[in-house]
């Protein structure tokens, strides 16, 4: 019976009986599984049985011998990885010989390194970039490798950008990462969000979590057209990716709306809000992460099927809407999320780690909620989730499209706190009457402030 105690029995008493093994198994899943538990090789290991393995007819086996002879610290056989290199049709073989060939750290590998950066996969190129990186005083794999920085993929432009031209400097922003401005926590503005935005400094928000108004389908929100809607969404969320920290999250919650027709001789037009944004982020700086669902139940949107279960005709198809979309970005950096976790001390990431009962899918089942005053009000599980999953207590929650209050209260619930704007005066009058009504603990008195006010607490601040 082929056990990993038995590969490694074999594999220590000399490669003669492993040979053997290999050759006496009559399935691929038995060779792979003493390919994939040889672990680590010993210097005196004899690998000749692995070059066999080299020429064999299943793509996987290929792959196993060419790591197991990746492992062999400088002492494999490259021509022969570069042999089948060229003959190879399988990209996850071929990536897999670069990433060997790397390994070795062979001053003699570098000629074919430097010819697998005009492989037409970015994923070789960039097994060919990493192998050559561990050479990084030598003036001539620098120069190979800067050029890439116009390389047509993105992956590969990223790599050579982070390696020689991102800038180490420190961030104007002297303020320790975890910590942000007093001025600015728990505020209110009850302005236009530009304006206000505009008195806030570099990098003073932790996470951003909103639901812009919807382009014409409220009585909230009449803008002169779809592109004027988007380039003002562009604008607002430019300045907040400029206030938010380095690395921090914006999560933008939308669904494709529907304007209805102004008579039956035209038709209803259907915009795709979250796949129109989308690129305005993107070439502002935010990395998109993710996709989450939300669900809400069918009975809770407004009935669009109910013409086509009547006649049941093709083409007339109209589903019931009972998702949005919560689009997850990252303010690009080339630091990894460790960096931005260790900004803070032990006993905060210790009281702020999610407890049992998360969820673990982007589908999010949550029922929504309805407001005579807002009639777009964002139910308080839906924040809850949000402001656990992407900060730490302390931290300072943007919401430009304030509404009611919900994303404040709940953040300041959950020990955060928070930066909420929005110019209808209806909106933050009725989050007042919330917090008379004790919905807010009151730790820390919240500022209700008009632009004029708030000016003047940045200009205190020296901000400007």
């Amino acid at each position: 019976m082929l056990t990993k105690q038995y590969i490694k029995e074999l594999k220590n008493n000399g490669n003669g009986d492993l040979s053997h093994l290999i050759k006496e198994q009559k399935d691929i899943a038995s060779i792979n599984f003493i390919l994939e538990g040889l672990g680590r090789l010993p210097d005196s290991f004899d690998s000749s049985f692995l070059y066999d393995l080299l020429r064999h007819k299943h793509a996987q086996v290929r792959l196993n011998a060419v790591k197991n002879i990746g492992k062999l610290n400088g002492n494999a056989n490259i021509s022969e990885l570069i042999k089948l290199f060229h003959s190879e049709t399988d990209t996850s073989v071929r990536r897999e010989i670069v990433s060997s060939i790397g390994r070795q750290r062979n001053v003699a590998n570098k000629p074919f390194l430097f010819e697998i950066l005009e492989d037409s996969d970015p994923k070789i190129v960039c097994q060919a970039i990493r192998g050559l990186l561990v050479f990084n005083n030598d003036k001539i794999v620098k120069s190979k490798l800067e050029p890439l920085v116009n390389h047509p993929n993105e992956m590969v432009r990223n790599v050579i950008y982070k390696e020689y031209f991102a800038s180490n400097k420190n961030s104007k922003n002297q303020m320790n990462h975890a910590d942000t401005y007093d001025f600015l926590k728990n505020v209110f503005v009850n302005a236009d969000v530009l304006e206000t935005l505009r008195n806030v400094p570099d990098e003073s928000v932790h996470l951003t979590f909103t639901s812009p108004p919807y382009y014409n389908a409220r009585d909230y929100s009449i803008y002169p057209s779809y592109v004027a809607y988007l380039e003002f969404l562009d604008a607002v969320f430019k300045e907040t990716h400029r206030i938010t920290k380095e690395g921090r999250f914006l999560i933008v919650n939308t669904s494709p709306i529907i304007i209805p027709r102004i008579s039956r001789s035209h038709s209803s037009k259907r915009y795709g809000i979250p796949f129109d944004l989308h690129p305005y982020l993107a070439q502002n700086g935010w990395e998109f992460i993710d996709d989450i669902v939300w669900v809400k139940p069918e009975a809770s949107v407004k009935n669009r099927i109910g013409g086509f279960l009547q006649h049941r005709k093709p083409l007339g198809y109209k589903p019931n809407s009972v998702t949005e979309y919560l689009m997850v970005y990252r303010k690009q950096t080339e630091k990894l999320l460790d960096w931005n976790i260790h900004s803070y001390s032990n006993e905060i990431v210790n009281e702020s780690k999610i407890e049992d009962g998360y969820e673990s899918t982007n589908v999010w089942k949550i029922d929504p909620c309805f407001s005579k005053v807002h009639s777009a009000i964002f139910p308080d599980e839906l924040c809850k989730r949000v402001i656990q999953y992407y900060s730490y207590k302390g931290d300072l929650v943007f919401d430009p499209f304030g509404g009611s209050g919900t994303v404040g209260r709940v953040a300041k619930k959950l020990g955060r706190f928070f930066f909420l704007t929005e110019k209808e005066s209806v909106y933050v009058d009725y989050m007042k009457d919330k917090e008379k009504q004790n919905l807010f603990e009151q730790e820390r008195q919240i500022q209700y402030l008009n632009l004029n006010e708030f000016k003047k607490k940045a200009n205190e601040n020296d901000i400007n």
